[in-house]
């Protein structure tokens, strides 16, 4: 937001320097960002002085030139070649003397320089109205009063206005600032508090009286829950045309192009009281009827952008007997602003409901100064002050007469908050007693009544515009930002106490599980929690009523929070093969969100998705795709980094696995992974297998104790037999593992699968596992009659329960 240091003197007189009153306004909490220079011409016409031409002679080599000599009030005549035609012995002229930067049209500088022109010496340049930015003229040197005094600056003659422009870091709740009487208001706190004490000056309108009552605007508000303040007034006899001169460089000084003397002065009341106003063409409104109302969902309307846009059915708009003007707040109509040709207007000021601003805004994609201030929430008490302003400065700048009375619709006025402070309290927050006279100092600096007081603290009536300050807590930070933060004492003791924390802290385990996935290749990916809701026809497992579903949503597709971070990771996935990322390692720390029938519910979640090649390419070795059992790996290095080793599997309960397993501790899963199925992937136009896994972080933080078990090294050998097995397709790896570990449950240290033939010279149905047994015993060496009779046992049992024959 951009302040004028001269706008704002109007309101507060104050002869400090820019940088003091920046620092002061960042100590109130509207942080200065920065403070730009401001000249209504650029330049500031610096360098360019009021010449007497003493002589005009011929130049020798040129017909078009003229040699003059110009006294520039230091008493040394300089030498100045001239090609205008009407320079001439006696004038005043503006002259650029050496060193001075002009500039052209297009903003660009070039500097006055000592020169030679068709060999004659030329100290300066006696310049014409365009070469001095104050107009267009270039037919001649601009010829000035007689009575001037050589050497008189010209900047002092065209009343060059210099500003300086505060640039205010505003945050979003201080809507009671957004303009530069709101600023000045602070202002005159943080002053007050510094013992400087001035008075607010508040703009007159004093002088508004209705000339006549010839055209009169017939309004109805349907709905004062969305405009619960409505006033207007028309003028007639207005000539639409340029701002003057001062109302110009006032929004130029923050950033605002003029248009028309009409919308300037909308646009300056706007930033001088932060109310907004709107200006319709009164011949444009048809039967003289404002209706302020809401419009069947789907109706169009064009903006004054030239945008035709569909409206909601809660957009609040401005109509009249034939339709849609202006849409509340937001931004005007096409067919309703005003033209050159308007003579008449009707002048709305209104306040209208923030939360149904804020939405229309969002809505259409629209952010103007005008919804900024309403849907932040502007001061319903200066809804009628603002535009009387506004009718008084259209008549001085258009001229015009009022020709109706105000028609202010306020069937409910918006209350003063009511708010009790204890005195502990404030002494408690900001860790130093006040004095009482002090607080109720700031208080009354800030516009807040004291209703009632007491030794045990005040009871406060908070104005309206206030809209920050509703609680106890918020009148302290009020009076802590005025008394000064710096103002605030440390003492040189330091209490501080000591809390038992758990070892095993939730981002102390994402570090370590980060870190070994970074190592593996894979890369942290961090998804939106906002998504589509029609994600959940891609699964039965994901409830349409267990949507967490957004009030006011930025599009359809970040409507909804996710159920499950499968869909976000395929965005991903989809988005990197789209451009030719195709092998893809990546993890995700996120949550899922549910609307269950006992509440809201919020699980955390570690993801890995994996697709593509296991490998980068290269001439020395065959690429290879990823597949389950390379997948399944990864899976069991997180467990085995988090000490989870106990674990069994389960049958895969979640239809988003073409093939799958979990992995469960006890009764409750910790992951659940596999290769997802076509039909999803198709969806999000992927054509090669995606591997995704989904660890139950919740869970498993508090399996995991921290503690690190080991175990010595055996002395005693390891013994490895194999068994090639023939078994049904139907058999898993899984099924022979358990039923070994369940024959051997003390020797036997591992089962492994170390080939899997499916092909020719096997009968139909059949596949051969080449399955390896690691057998030990800790405290002796195992004897050949031991090791038979282990695997004779084991042979025996694969065979009973799953029908396995030895090749």
């Amino acid at each position: 937001m951009r302040i004028s240091y001269n706008w704002l003197k109007q309101f507060i007189k104050l002869d400090w320097k820019s940088e003091e009153t920046a620092a002061l306004l960042t100590d109130l909490g509207l942080e200065v960002e920065g403070v730009d220079k401001f000249e209504s011409l650029k330049g500031g016409l610096e360098g360019v002085v009021v010449g007497h031409v003493l002589t005009c002679v011929q130049h020798p080599n040129a017909d078009r030139l003229r040699i003059t000599t110009v006294d520039l009030g230091d008493g040394i005549p300089v030498q100045i070649v001239c090609g205008a035609p009407n320079v001439a012995v006696g004038q005043k002229v503006p002259v650029a003397t050496i060193g001075t930067t002009l500039y052209d049209k297009e903003g660009n500088a070039f500097q006055i320089k000592k020169g030679k022109i068709r060999g004659e010496e030329s100290h300066g340049m006696i310049c014409a109205e365009d070469e001095l930015g104050l107009g267009e003229g270039h037919d001649g040197i601009l010829v000035l009063h007689e009575d001037l005094k050589p050497g008189t600056p010209a900047s002092k003659i065209f009343n060059i206005e210099s500003d300086e422009v505060f640039e205010i870091g505003l945050t979003p709740n201080r809507a009671d600032a957004m303009s530069h009487w709101g600023v000045a208001r602070d202002l005159r706190a943080g002053l007050s508090q510094k013992n400087v004490h001035t008075e607010l000056i508040t703009p007159s309108v004093s002088n508004f009286r209705v000339d006549k009552r010839t055209l009169k605007m017939d309004v109805k508000v349907e709905d004062n829950k969305l405009a619960p303040r409505y006033c207007g007034v028309t003028i007639t006899g207005i000539t639409v045309k340029p701002s003057p001169a001062w109302l110009q460089n006032r929004l130029k000084a923050i950033g605002l192009t003029p248009k028309n003397n009409i919308v300037d002065v909308t646009n300056y009341v706007l930033h001088e009281l932060g109310q907004p106003l709107h200006a319709f063409d009164a011949a444009k409104i048809k039967g003289n009827k404002v209706i302020v109302k809401t419009v069947t969902a789907g109706t169009k309307f064009t903006t004054l952008d030239d945008v035709e846009r569909t409206l909601h059915e809660e957009d609040l708009m401005i109509c009249d007997e034939a339709g849609p003007m202006c849409i509340a707040g937001v931004f005007g109509g096409k067919n309703s602003g005003v033209t050159e040709g308007t003579s008449s207007i009707f002048l709305e000021s209104a306040y209208f409901n923030p939360v149904s601003i804020r939405k229309t805004a969002k809505r259409h994609g629209l952010s103007t100064d005008a919804s900024f201030r309403f849907e932040r929430g502007i001061d319903p008490t200066i809804t009628e002050y603002a535009l009387k302003r506004a009718a008084l400065l259209i008549q001085e700048t258009a001229g015009g007469e009022i020709t109706s009375d105000i028609t202010d619709i306020y069937p409910k006025k918006i209350e003063d908050n009511q708010v009790v402070v204890n005195f502990a309290n404030v002494t408690r927050v900001i860790g130093q007693e006040l004095s009482k006279e002090t607080i109720k100092k700031i208080l009354v600096s800030l516009d807040i009544k004291i209703n009632t007081m007491s030794d045990a603290g005040l009871g406060l009536v908070v104005p309206a515009y206030r809209v920050d300050v509703t609680r106890e807590i918020d009148v302290i930070e009020e009076i802590l930002r005025v008394y000064g933060y710096n103002n605030i004492s440390f003492t040189q003791k330091l209490n501080a106490s000591i809390s038992n924390s758990a070892r095993n802290e939730d981002y102390k385990l994402q570090n370590i599980i980060g870190a070994q996935m970074v190592s593996l290749g894979f890369n942290e990916m961090m998804a939106n929690s906002l998504t589509t809701p029609d994600y959940i026809k891609l699964s039965e497992n994901l409830k349409e009523e267990f949507n967490v579903m957004m009030l006011n949503p930025l599009s359809s597709d970040l409507s909804a929070m996710r159920q499950s971070l499968l869909f976000s990771a395929l965005e991903t996935v989809s988005f990197n093969i789209n451009r030719k990322r195709a092998d893809l390692k990546l993890f995700e720390f996120g949550k899922t969100y549910h609307k269950l029938p006992s509440g809201y519910d919020e699980n955390k979640h570690l993801t890995l998705t994996v697709t593509g090649s296991r490998l980068a390419e290269s001439w020395s070795y065959a690429q290879k795709p990823v597949d389950f059992f390379m997948f399944k790996g990864y899976i069991n290095l997180v467990l085995t980094r988090l000490g989870i080793n106990k674990t069994q599997t389960q049958p895969i309960a979640n239809d988003v696995f073409a093939e799958g397993i979990a992995i469960a501790v006890g009764n409750e899963t910790i992951v659940e992974f596999g290769t997802i199925k076509k039909s999803i992937l198709k969806h999000f136009d992927i054509k090669q297998d995606v591997f995704f896994a989904d660890f139950n972080w919740g869970a498993i933080i508090k399996l995991v104790t921290g503690k690190i078990k080991y175990v010595e090294i055996s002395k005693f050998p390891e013994v490895r037999r194999d068994l090639a097995l023939l078994v049904d397709q139907e058999v898993s790896f899984e099924s022979v593992y358990s039923i070994a570990k369940q024959t051997e449950k003390t020797l036997l240290k591992d089962v492994s699968l170390f080939d899997v033939y499916e092909g020719q010279n096997l009968p139909e149905g059949k596949k051969s596992y080449a399955v390896s047994f690691t057998l030990q015993d800790s405290s002796k060496t195992l004897t050949d009659e031991q090791i038979d009779k282990i695997m004779t046992k084991i042979r025996q049992n694969l065979e009973k329960e799953t029908g396995a024959q030895l090749r």
